[in-house]
This record gives C-alpha cells, sequence and structure tokens, in this order.
C-alpha cells in the first residue's frame, strides 16, 4: 500500500449502502493521497425476467422474429442499465471530490464481481466494498452474499464497510502472530492511511507461549512509527472478546486476516471470518 500510482477502488451496486462505500473510499483516498475509481459491476445474467410468457408452439416462421425481438429488448435494457449506471456513478463521484478525494473517475462493466476485481487488482491499493448491498435491500441478511467470494478472489487489501459513515479515530488490529498479521503491522507502519491515529493490538484466542513476544514485537513496531499503540492479550473466544472490546474501546475501524483456508473447510468446519464479521459491526479491512 505503498505505491502512490495505485489506486483506491470502490466497488458500489445501486443501492443506498452505496453512499457509504464513496464515504469511506473518499477518506482513505484523501489519507494515501491516491486517486480514487468507482467501479459498478453489471451481472451479464441478471435473475429477472420480461413477465412475458414463450412457452408454447411457435408458429410458421415465427422463430426467427421471436429472436429478434428478444435481442432487441436485451440490447434496450442494457443501454438502460449503463445510462442509470453512468448516471449513478457521476452522483458519487461529485460526492466523493466534495469529501476531499484527490481525484475520482469512474467505470462500468459487463460480467461476475469477483472475476472483475481479480482483473483490475494489479492496479489497486485498497478495495473499498460493501457488507450489504443490493441483494439485502429486501432481505435481514447482516453480511452480503458476495463478500467471501470476492475476498477470496483478490489478495489486496479490502476495507469492508458497514452502513453510515464515521471518520475513523481510533483502529484496533487483531493479531495472532501469523504472517497476514505480521504483514498487518507492517501496512500499518509504512501506510498514511492510518498516521495520527491510536492503534490497539488484541491478542484473544488460544495461550501460545511466544504470544507476549510476538505482541511485543508488534507493539515495538509501530511505536517506532510514531503510533501511540496499547496491546493486549485477552484471554477467551476471538468473536466475542473482539466484539466486547471494539464496542469497550470504542473502536472505529477493525484490521485482520481473512479466509486463511479453502472454502471447503469453511463449508465443513465453518468460516472465522465470517463470524468475526458478523459480530464487528465496524468498518473491517481485511488482509489476504
Amino acid at each position: 500500500m505503498n505505491k502512490q500510482d495505485q489506486k483506491v477502488l470502490a466497488c458500489v451496486d445501486q443501492s443506498h449502502f452505496a453512499d457509504t462505500v464513496a464515504d469511506y473510499a473518499a477518506w482513505a483516498a484523501r489519507r494515501m493521497e491516491a486517486p480514487l475509481e468507482f467501479l459498478h459491476v453489471i451481472d451479464r445474467h441478471p435473475e429477472q425476467g420480461s413477465g412475458e410468457d414463450h412457452s408454447g408452439a411457435i408458429g410458421f416462421n415465427a422463430q426467427e422474429h421471436l429472436l429478434n425481438d428478444l435481442s432487441d429488448k436485451d440490447a434496450a435494457l442494457a443501454r438502460r442499465q449503463r445510462e442509470q449506471g453512468r448516471v449513478f456513478l457521476n452522483r458519487l463521484r461529485e460526492r466523493a471530490l466534495a469529501a476531499g478525494a484527490p481525484s475520482a473517475d469512474m467505470r462500468q462493466r459487463h460480467g461476475a464481481l469477483d472475476d472483475t476485481l481479480a482483473e483490475q487488482e494489479d492496479g489497486v491499493r485498497l478495495f473499498v466494498f460493501g457488507r450489504r448491498g443490493a441483494s439485502a435491500e429486501a432481505t435481514q441478511r447482516d453480511l452480503g452474499r458476495n463478500v467471501e467470494r470476492v475476498v477470496r478472489a483478490v489478495h489486496k487489501p479490502i476495507l469492508t464497510v458497514t452502513e453510515g459513515f464515521k471518520e475513523p479515530e481510533r483502529v484496533m488490529l487483531a493479531y495472532d502472530g501469523t504472517a497476514v498479521t505480521r504483514k498487518g503491522v507492517d501496512m500499518i507502519a509504512s501506510s498514511p492511511l492510518f498516521k495520527g491515529l491510536p492503534v490497539h493490538i488484541l491478542m484473544s484466542g488460544k495461550e501460545s507461549a511466544d504470544g507476549p513476544k510476538q505482541l511485543a514485537l508488534a507493539r515495538d513496531t509501530l511505536t517506532a512509527a510514531g503510533f501511540e499503540v496499547v496491546a493486549d492479550i485477552l484471554p477467551g473466544d476471538p468473536e466475542a472478546v473482539i466484539a466486547r472490546e471494539v464496542k469497550a474501546r470504542s473502536i472505529d475501524m477493525l484490521l485482520m486476516g481473512a479466509y486463511a483456508h479453502s472454502p471447503l473447510r469453511a463449508l465443513v468446519f465453518g468460516s472465522r471470518t465470517t463470524d468475526l464479521l458478523r459480530a464487528a459491526t465496524i468498518p473491517t479491512l481485511l488482509m489476504r
């Protein structure tokens, strides 16, 4: 996250959650002095129908006419989606510029969201993504259906945001001494994203003999980089401990490693990342 030519990529859909994504993306772009781009992906195969009945027998020479009619309707729908997307993205772009983003661009693509983001990854410094989106507008789902698939598809940090923007004043790193969370310490130390903010480092879960040593190294690294650091080892289930401490310490943003195991293992044994995302109701920066 220290290449100045790389952008913040905000992934948005046409839901009211997009405003929060725009606000956090603008905050990140401003802090890192990075260009911002809004990306709207239009599904090639939307789960919708025209409501017309095309079943039954097709009369003589009618098949070609029907196919042409359907093709024209598909083309008209695509044009309407692109125009709606352009107006939607332009509003978010103006919102981000007003919030202090150095620059903001916008792009629309057709395809699958996870494939599209993987294609864009080389030019991205940070992804910003809503934990909920259009699919959650009519449901009570607390975590959007795309979150795990998208996070597994890319290898750059992803800031997953909840509804409603609050400029972060203190952050917490869920630290377990693994390579990905050690990388998180280095990222915090070297990136301007969190400069000047107090950082809480929290270890929880199973006790480890070298836990205190690992925690001290993380604390010393951030202290040497000029951060005010609070470092603790607290026993207990990580999900419960982190949720409790986030609330008790008024933490505004959580950082943690994400989806270290395969999707099959997560299916069989459950996903700790997903559990933590549900427990921590604040924006969470996921590191792969």
